[in-house]
Order: structure tokens, then sequence, then C-alpha cells
């Protein structure tokens, strides 16, 4: 399903479930102005065309004590599909990675790593050159989160 091929309720339904996934079908369907049928009928499509991957929940990383959030950007002389499948494995191990990116220029991944502190992030760092050889790793701390978790400009 295409941006295109969605109607202004689809529309609605997305951006009011971006801002807040928690609400009832009763109040999802008085928000975008359909019957609570309709709007879950929409919804439905929604999910089974995967438009709507699933629901979470945002947490306050301050207040569970992960101050950290590191952005790391990687190098790599390969390039192999082996490879490339033992590093992707590798990465996606460790439950501090939460964003991880194949990305174009100087670098060739953009890790988001969000921890407690330092020793924290050193830890993380020492498990993430331990298995696969990389030609590069540096590290971008982030001073202050001015925009976190925007919702998609749909």
């Amino acid at each position: 399903m295409k941006r295109q091929e969605l109607d202004q309720f689809d529309i609605k339904i997305i951006r009011t479930l971006q801002r807040d996934s928690s609400l009832s079908q009763r109040d999802l369907a008085d928000r975008v102005g359909l019957s609570q049928n309709a709007c879950w009928r929409r919804l439905r499509i929604l999910e089974e065309k995967g438009v709507i991957l699933g629901r979470t929940l945002r947490l306050d990383r301050a207040r569970l004590g992960l101050g950290l959030v590191v952005f790391v950007m990687v190098k790599t002389r390969h390039h192999s599909a082996s490879w490339l499948q033992t590093f992707r494995k590798h990465v996606s191990s460790i439950p501090e990675v939460v964003d991880f990116y194949r990305i174009g220029g100087d670098y060739d991944y953009m890790l988001r790593i969000v921890t407690e502190d330092m020793a924290s992030y050193d830890s993380v760092y020492q498990r993430l050159i331990q298995k696969v050889e990389l030609e590069s790793v540096t590290s971008y701390f982030a001073m202050e989160a001015i925009e976190e978790r925007r919702p998609l400009p749909i």
C-alpha cells in the first residue's frame, strides 16, 4: 500500500495512532470521524497491508537511567553477503543498539546506541568489535535530544 492509496480517513487514523497508540477503538473512531466498525475495518486493512507494523509505547530514557545516546559510524573493508549476514546478526544481538542502518557516504553503517553512561557504552563497544573485523568505528555522543521519535510525516 503506497501513500497515494491512503485516503483522508486512513491518514487521520495513522496520525492519531502515531501520537497515542493506546486509544480505545471508540476514542480512535471519534477522533477520526468514523463509526467504530468502519474505523476497525480500516485499521485491520492497514495492519494486514503492513502499513501499521505494531503498536508500542514510548519510554522516558532519563527516568529509566538510560541517559547516553551514541551515534556510531562504522566502516568496513568487507562487503560480501556472508560477512554482512554475520555482522547484521551480531549487531542485532546487542540490545543497546536501538537503530541500525546501512548507509551511503564515507561510512558503511550507522548505529544508534542507548545506554546508561560512558562505562556502559564502552562495554557495548567492546561487544561490537569482538566478533567481526571492522575498519573503523567512530562515535558521536548526543548532548541533547531536541526532537526524538517524531511521528512520520504522513
